[in-house]
């Protein structure tokens, strides 16, 4: 009984041996911060001279790749995928032609093949790739590219489809690496990112467009891609634009990076649901190798938002303002730190604690039924049965026992029960103490008394 007063008691108290791990939607909160857009982009400047006409100065829309990166260090170090990056870092020279051919068809209009490829051969073309990080409130951070591993089938065979960017940034939210090789097929997965259904949806605003999306599955199976080296198969949903994501566990740490995605026939970015792709986090932390990116660098962004996500639900709801106002000061407008501060300014109301209410009641009546033995007990501490009066009696007969039948005169008077060779003697004669019963005071008594 003690052992189960004292589990009753753990779970009654906050904090204690017993308290729970973090929900699902604080795991989810504290990861989104750190994950951005990653843009890259080729712009150009062509000089177009036309037969029989002047030379005229074009800029074509850039042509531009969306992807998704994540912070695995506060000091600006972004991770993403290398195809997300490689038509800025890398630009072939079809993507100039595209450009060029563009171009000449604006400035010159409807020509023949000849013209048109007379105009292309003179006209000059100026590239300006650039890629950029876009952080969830807006800010756009120009990046360069510090390693860099081509895409599977790409220009290498032996890439990992990894690209490690450097911003000029400071405690910035950050993810930590988690360690793939211990994952099983069925463990939770969570895919963070900007798909491209989102970004270009147009009944969004722009600040939704910012906020990075969260897609929910399982770990499906572990696979090799055509260099036989290994992924994570999950059937949690992800498009193009999510390419570079981080795949987060249940407890928020990394276990990897999504990677490219299975597309219909004729090459149309529409998605294959449920055959989707993760480079393993181990393979990312051999990527690092090499490199000024330091795992354990602490952030104070994370310290600060982790901090008020804790104590916001726990019910700290004044705690949880003031590291949210200091998270919100070294990142400034986060959708998900603006709407936390706002809903600890005016928490939810409280609802009844059903579970400590039950406890306590629990608890409490544990402890009115032992108050309650106990006072059984002392009540009948020297209560015998009448066998062993028997045994007694029979054991001594030269001295048996001296029997007092102490019922009140009215119960003993209509009673038919009269016990033998037993003096009756009243209730209140018997508080005054044996000592002053003409009895035998060497001999055991024995009362009765109903």
């Amino acid at each position: 009984m003690r052992k189960w007063i004292a589990s009753a008691l753990l779970l009654a108290v906050p904090g204690g041996a017993a308290a729970a791990a973090p929900s699902v939607q604080e795991v989810l909160l504290r990861a989104k911060p750190a994950v951005a857009l990653v843009v890259s982009e080729v712009t150009a400047e062509i000089t177009v001279a036309c037969p029989g006409g002047g030379t005229q100065q074009v800029t074509p829309p850039p042509l531009r790749e969306t992807g998704t990166g994540w912070f695995i260090s506060p000091s600006g170090w972004v991770i993403t995928n290398g195809h997300v990056v490689s038509p800025a870092h890398q630009p072939k020279q079809d993507i100039a032609r595209e450009l060029l051919e563009g171009a000449v068809r604006q400035v010159c209009g409807d020509v023949n093949d000849r013209v048109f490829g007379a105009a292309v051969a003179r006209a000059k073309v100026k590239v300006a790739p650039s890629i950029s990080v876009i952080l969830g409130n807006g800010m756009r951070l120009p990046a360069t590219v510090v390693k860099y591993s081509p895409p599977v089938a790409g220009e290498s065979m032996s890439g990992r489809d990894l690209a490690l960017l450097k911003l000029e940034a400071s405690d910035m939210p950050t993810l930590t690496l988690g360690d793939s090789s211990s994952t099983k097929a069925g463990d939770k997965l969570y895919i963070l990112g900007f798909p491209g259904v989102v970004l270009s949806h147009e009944l969004l605003n722009a600040s939704a467009k910012a906020e990075a999306s969260v897609t929910n599955g399982a770990i499906s199976g572990f696979k090799q891609d055509i260099t036989n080296q290994p992924v994570i198969q999950t059937d949690a949903p992800a498009a193009w634009g999510n390419s570079g994501g981080p795949a987060v566990g249940s407890s928020g740490e990394v276990l990897g990076v999504l990677t490219f995605v299975p597309l219909e026939s004729g090459n149309q970015r529409t998605l294959v649901q449920g055959f989707n792709f993760v480079i393993p986090s181990v393979a990312v932390r051999e990527f690092l190798k090499g490199t000024d990116v330091k795992l354990d660098e602490m952030s104070r962004f994370n310290a600060a938002w982790h901090a008020g996500l804790e104590d916001f639900f726990a019910g700290s709801y004044g705690r949880a303002e003031k590291h949210f106002a200091e998270a919100n000061r070294l990142l400034p407008d986060l959708t998900d730190v603006r709407r936390m501060m706002a809903e600890a300014k005016n928490p939810p109301p409280r609802s009844f604690p059903w579970m400590q209410f039950a406890t306590a009641v629990v608890v409490v009546a544990i402890a009115v039924a032992g108050v309650l033995l106990v006072m059984r007990w002392r009540r009948n501490r020297y209560r015998i049965r009448p066998s062993e009066v028997m045994r007694l009696i029979e054991a001594s007969p030269e001295a048996p026992p001296i029997i007092l039948d102490v019922r009140d005169g009215a119960t003993y008077a209509k009673s038919p029960f009269k016990i033998q060779d037993a003096r009756h003697i009243a209730p209140e004669e018997l508080q005054t103490g044996i000592g002053t019963l003409d009895v035998d005071t060497n001999r055991t008594v024995v009362a009765y008394c109903s």
